[in-house]
């Protein structure tokens, strides 16, 4: 690369407030991935979930959370009033699932994180009480991932270099820490996307079919919308 090339490229980065020989925070780096895809994106759009949406089979035969002794699964996970669904391997594709059955899995995913790496209650399938309604479910969310993130944040740099060790995932075992930060960073936004896009088709039924208008803070954040019902012969954009 020519001389003049770099110039123009280091200034480049210096505009963008990156100069390449800067010390790099990877743990702010890390936490910065979920915290702002959390703070920003998934937990606004979760607020005001109902029951009825919680439970919302988008098709018949969904696993989802049932009271206990009431599910059809082949499987029924949880130590409390609530069950999880889950069957054995099959070449079959799984059953669809509910709002519920998504934040049941994650937040016991991040209890158990928590459990085995934190110092948290140990919590596995089996051992979880799983929430019975939507308001619990987002209580659990938020305790859960508050734990994580200050699991992670008090690793600082040297403890997400470190390797994971026998500790949960297995596989992960000659991985630094570093990867299972990363991985549950990555179960968070894959399953967080399908809850919000449940919540849209949910929205979307013709039975509830409603032209929905947002309002916005100058910061981003949505202070609330008005919803009206749409005429049978209007196209929902």
């Amino acid at each position: 690369m020519s001389g003049h090339a770099d110039e123009r490229l280091s200034g480049a980065l210096g505009r963008c407030g990156y100069h390449p020989r800067m010390t790099i925070d990877w743990n702010r780096e890390v936490l910065d991935q979920i915290e702002t895809h959390v703070q920003q994106r998934l937990r606004p759009r979760l607020d005001g979930l109902s029951d009825e949406e919680y439970f919302w089979q988008p098709v018949p035969g969904c696993w989802t959370i049932n009271r206990r002794g009431e599910s059809s699964a082949p499987i029924s996970y949880g130590s409390g009033e609530f069950t999880w669904d889950y069957g054995p391997a099959s070449e079959a594709p799984e059953p669809m699932t509910t709002i519920a059955w998504r934040l049941g899995h994650m937040i016991e995913c991040l209890e158990s994180m928590n459990g085995t790496h934190f110092g948290g209650p140990q919590t596995s399938v089996e051992t979880f009480d799983y929430p019975g309604t939507a308001k619990e479910a987002l209580q659990q969310l938020d305790d859960a991932y508050d734990a994580w993130v200050s699991g992670v944040r008090g690793l600082g740099n040297s403890g997400l270099a470190e390797p994971q060790g026998s500790k949960s995932p297995a596989e992960f075992a000659d991985a630094p820490v570093a990867r299972l930060g990363l991985y549950t960073s990555v179960e968070v936004f894959h399953h967080g996307a399908e809850i919000c896009l449940l919540r849209d088709l949910y929205l979307a039924e013709p039975s509830r079919q409603r032209s929905r208008t947002s309002f916005y803070a100058a910061d981003g954040s949505r202070v609330g919308h008005v919803r009206r019902r749409l005429p049978r012969d209007r196209v929902r954009m």
